[in-house]
């Protein structure tokens, strides 16, 4: 946006200029003095520009949202996976003032719609047990006052939410969210459901859902969100972490968790399940492959599988930047060691995976999806499979669709984790 005369964006790699190297994921503020061209010259031409650094932000912080008011700019920097408002404020050369504004804990946090010359704008927020909330801010006042929230869908007076760290294979920190009853014994005795997805820089911050507390928390089942390499949770360097021949980071960040929890005493392998979808269905099925000892349950659900010619069926071509070209012996190689279509084995211990997928999905193509679940039954198998026939890849079209399809996943998984 414009704050004066000046544009703010931020940027997506580091970026060097008049010997000043800017952070990849920075908030920056441009000084743009004239925009128009002199006379008798063609086109539009920049005469002098000079930027600041609104915030660079760390290691484990990203800026996912920004709002730009006449003297303010609002911004969502998300810390360690938890959002927090912060209003930065002129102050000279490279010297811009950050406020926190109040914020509630473990939530992610949305800008709103905001009148630019007003001091005042809306934000909403959601947490795992908290509904998603219309909020006012004050930067005057320094203060925020909940205008609405949304019911809520499920009792979450019963659990408490945490976050924690797993180290991965490579001494990498990976955080993660458990959302766990408070009366959880520790001696690895409850169910648990565990969520990732890794990949093409998309974050998963906490989020209020109400078929996971209605058909799951609230039969005393916990949750863990991992938040591993490969998203976007801590900027552009965290997704590149885990691009091309990198992958298998992602995957070894995901089986940490998955060993964290347990070593914790929350759950055990024989109540452990995952979850995964489009690219976290490469995910779960390369984790049931690679770690089947870690896991009695996976919802393998819209999934990449065969990723040596998935570039051969809709839109995979136009995610060779993210897993590399099996049609090049090098990008092949590295692709050939985790493709879980590749890397099933016979008597390998398997636990029954719930595959399933859309036939009118023309993102994922549901072939993936048919020849995984045709090899495990050729090698013996027991896995259960569903294709739905309406809907397409986000399967959100038919409410009552969706519903059933929640139903049909928390079913296998009480029945694979619960007694």
């Amino acid at each position: 946006g414009m704050m004066a005369k000046r544009l703010v964006f931020t940027i997506d790699q580091d970026w060097v200029r008049r010997g000043v190297t800017r952070k990849a994921g920075s908030l920056i503020a441009m000084h743009i003095n004239v925009l128009r061209p002199p006379r008798g010259v063609n086109g539009d031409v920049t005469i002098s520009t000079e930027q600041e650094t609104v915030f660079q932000p760390t290691e484990r912080q990203a800026v996912d949202d920004v709002v730009v008011m006449d003297e303010r700019i609002v911004a969502v920097v998300n810390d360690n996976v938890v959002g927090h408002l912060v209003a930065f404020t002129p102050g000279g050369t490279e010297n811009w003032r950050p406020t926190n504004l109040p914020a509630a804990d473990n939530v992610a946090i949305h800008l709103g719609s905001v009148d630019q010359s007003s001091w005042r704008f809306f934000y909403s927020f959601e947490g795992f047990l908290t509904p998603e909330t219309l909020a006012l801010a004050d930067l005057r006042q320094n203060s925020a006052n909940v205008v609405a929230q949304a019911p809520a869908r499920f009792d979450a007076s019963t659990h408490v939410v945490e976050q924690k760290e797993a180290v991965s294979a490579d001494g990498t920190r990976i955080p993660y969210f458990v959302v766990r009853p408070k009366t959880a014994p520790g001696d690895g005795s409850t169910p648990t459901l565990m969520f990732g997805y890794g990949g093409f820089n998309v974050s998963y911050p906490p989020a209020y859902k109400p078929e996971l507390g209605k058909l799951w928390l609230a039969r005393g089942g916990a949750y863990v969100l991992a938040n591993i390499r490969g998203g976007g949770e801590f900027g552009p360097d965290w997704h590149e972490a885990a691009l091309r021949e990198n992958r298998q980071r992602a995957f070894d960040d995901f089986a940490a968790v998955a060993r964290a929890v347990e070593a914790d005493g929350l759950t055990s392998p024989r109540r452990l399940g995952i979850y995964g979808r489009s690219n976290g269905g490469v995910l779960t099925s390369v984790s049931i492959t690679q770690h089947p000892e870690l896991f009695h349950a996976a919802v393998i659900e819209s999934p990449l599988i065969d990723m040596l010619r998935y570039w051969e069926l809709p839109a995979g071509a136009s995610w060779i930047g993210e897993y590399g070209d099996p049609r090049t012996a090098g990008d092949a190689a590295f692709i050939a060691r985790y493709s879980a279509y590749q890397n099933l084995r016979p008597r390998a211990g398997y636990p029954r995976v719930y595959i399933t997928t859309n036939t009118r999905d023309d993102r994922v193509h549901p072939g993936h999806a048919r020849k995984f679940a045709a090899r495990l039954a050729d090698m013996g198998y027991d896995r259960l499979y569903y294709e739905e026939t309406s809907g397409g890849h986000s399967n959100d079209a038919d409410p009552v669709a969706n519903a059933r399809r929640w139903a049909r996943h928390y079913t296998y998984l009480m029945q694979q984790l619960m007694d």
